[in-house]
């Protein structure tokens, strides 16, 4: 336990740099239309109360969190992140926090990457660095350098997730094929017009975002 809430207070401090640098880049007014690409509103509610609101559009295969659209400045949309259903720039601003590496494939990627630079004119999207010594799903340090097979026998018993959450098979299966974590080569290669910021932890990168237009 912790371990984990360690992991949460990192978390929540690196959430909450990582929006003041968010803000002072783009500086968004009332006017800038923002999509926030698997998102959910606790994102702009919990560390942005202070800030002026803007108009935010949060688009998911699936949306939970309805309930918490409590203002009428957000919107839901249904939507893959591969296919987004809107016109080229619809947006001042795609906004993107830990999606990327959830699209399974780096085809997936290539189209994720593909979408969010042709709806919006400005980016600003983060990923995990797969650098980064501790995998940062399932809290486990190299995970991400194992084979696939190997990853799964031992994801329930040697992982900080596996330990907390006692995954069935399946969900040992659907965690595993879920994520790809990126490169930095690989992230400037879906962002060739972007520059690359990094956030580091102890002198190493923890995490990638790329950002145009800020």
């Amino acid at each position: 336990m912790k371990l984990l809430t360690i992991h949460q207070k990192v978390f929540i401090r690196f959430r909450r740099r990582r929006m003041k640098t968010f803000y002072a880049l783009f500086a968004p007014t009332p006017q800038t239309r923002v999509l926030d690409i698997g998102g959910a509103p606790n994102t702009w509610l919990n560390e942005t109360a202070d800030r002026t609101p803007f108009p935010v559009t949060m688009v998911n295969l699936r949306y939970p969190d309805i309930a918490l659209l409590r203002e009428d400045r957000f919107t839901a949309v249904e939507g893959d992140a591969t296919q987004l259903p809107f016109a080229d720039a619809s947006f001042d601003l795609a906004f993107s926090n830990s999606v990327i590496e959830h699209m399974t494939t780096w085809e997936r990627q290539q189209a994720f990457a593909a979408e969010a630079r042709r709806v919006a004119i400005k980016l600003w999207i983060q990923t995990p660095a797969r650098s980064f010594p501790l995998e940062p799903h399932l809290l486990a340090p190299f995970f991400q350098y194992l084979p696939r097979s190997v990853q799964r026998r031992i994801a329930r018993n040697l992982t900080v997730w596996g330990w907390f959450t006692r995954p069935s098979p399946q969900q040992v299966d659907e965690m595993i094929g879920d994520i790809r974590l990126l490169t930095y080569r690989e992230v400037k290669e879906l962002f060739p017009d972007c520059r690359i910021l990094k956030e580091r932890l102890l002198g190493l990168t923890k995490s990638y975002i790329a950002v145009r237009g800020g």
